[in-house]
């Protein structure tokens, strides 16, 4: 349980840095910006493995984060115009 507060907090933490980066009118509220910082977190992750900056099973760091976080809101502002 503490596990997935933990997630959340940095998800949160992740996705305040990018909205205040690459500001989006459509993100707004807590639970968006989790989403946001935890599934930019993923990207980051998987991009990162692809690349071969990271091992499998590795996750991305806090920075990767909040750029794997930045990158989708980017993609959010491009296709949701």
């Amino acid at each position: 349980m503490l596990h997935i507060i933990f997630i959340i907090l940095i998800g949160f933490v992740v996705g305040l840095i990018a909205r205040f980066v690459a500001p989006d009118p459509h993100i707004a509220g807590f639970w968006l910006t989790v989403l946001v910082g935890v599934v930019g977190s993923v990207l980051a992750t998987y991009g990162g493995q692809a690349l071969g900056l990271y091992r499998v099973g590795q996750p991305a760091g806090f920075i990767g984060s909040v750029l794997g976080a930045i990158v989708l809101l980017v993609l959010v502002r491009l296709f949701a115009h």
